[in-house]
């Protein structure tokens, strides 16, 4: 049945919601763009007049889809060359959703959807409705086909799981800046001491190159090794090497909520450095240097007035 223009206005008013449920889901942006067409296919060859509520019906199928595509992820991700890290999306992007409350910036944070990883399919997707939609547990249990009590045992085990994670309290978004400041100085600074300070005894640094782009397969743990691994990769050759295509211009910026380091070469986005600056000093060091991951985000680049860069790669 050919869908009226009413039906495709409520469609295109729940896209919003629907992307950004979708990219907490699945942690691409990519695969969140063919997940809600692909829900856009469904609600085109459904029954749409006898669809009650059209929001709980979108949310269902979606949910559903996404739930299916991590299932087949797992699998997928068994095989995928070096480590595998969300893709990042840079400030004013969207399918960032909402960010109203703590809990909806922190649901987005790269550190939380790394984290979410670690969750079982239906996990995440009881984590992603109820903690960053506000969804209630009976519908819930409605999108997917299990009990209330089970949304509320689901919910509780993954923030349970999440919270584990964090461990460590975060710290506001103008000391954060500061901290990356002084990180950036550190790293470019040829000498590891300034930057162990900087960083938790049991820090990490891990890079996602997807096969494409040189990245060490296992992390980097403590952080006297992740001190030396940063000062090689700021070195100016090891920079041209690791990010290909020329001299990269360095750039603080904001990517899933947090201040993070943008790497650019002639207007295309080649890095996305994510730090987890917590109250006892930077936890984590997430790089995202495939360049499919970093399509959207020097999409979103171009249509940013950036300013001038930190500094030149030289």
């Amino acid at each position: 049945m050919a869908l009226t223009l009413d039906d495709v206005g409520r469609f295109e008013a729940a896209r919003p919601r629907l992307e950004a449920i979708a990219y907490r889901l699945l942690g691409s942006a990519a695969e969140a763009e063919d997940a809600v067409q692909e829900t856009f296919l469904r609600w085109q060859a459904a029954d749409v007049g006898r669809v009650e509520v059209p929001e709980a019906w979108l949310t269902k199928v979606l949910t559903n889809l996404c739930v299916n595509q991590l299932t087949s992820a797992r699998a997928r991700r068994e095989t995928y060359v070096g480590q595998w890290l969300p893709e990042p999306l840079l400030a004013g992007d969207p399918m960032l959703g909402p960010a109203d409350s703590a809990e909806q910036r922190e649901s987005v944070s790269y550190a939380v959807l790394a984290l979410m990883e670690r969750l079982s399919p239906s996990e995440r997707a009881v984590y992603v409705l109820r903690e960053a939609f506000g969804y209630p547990h009976r519908e819930i249990a409605d999108i997917l086909d299990i009990t209330e009590a089970a949304s509320q045992q689901i919910f509780h085990r993954a923030r349970k799981h999440v919270a584990e994670g964090k461990a460590r309290a975060r710290i506001d978004q103008v000391a954060a800046r500061r901290v990356v400041e002084e990180f950036l100085t550190a790293a470019t600074s040829g000498r590891i001491e300034p930057l162990v300070r900087l960083l938790t005894q049991d820090a990490i640094a891990v890079g996602d190159g997807g096969g494409k782009i040189p990245a060490r397969t296992k992390a980097f743990e403590g952080a006297v090794a992740v001190a030396k691994f940063l000062r090689g990769l700021f070195r100016p050759a090891e920079v041209k090497r690791a990010m290909i295509g020329g001299t990269p211009e360095v750039y603080i910026w904001t990517a899933n909520g947090d201040p993070a380091v943008v790497a650019v070469v002639d207007g295309r986005v080649v890095g996305i450095m994510c730090l987890e600056v917590t109250a006892e000093g930077v936890a984590a060091v997430r790089n995202q240097i495939n360049p499919d991951k970093l399509e959207r985000a020097t999409t979103r680049w171009a249509a940013t007035d950036h300013g001038e860069p930190l500094f030149t790669a030289l």
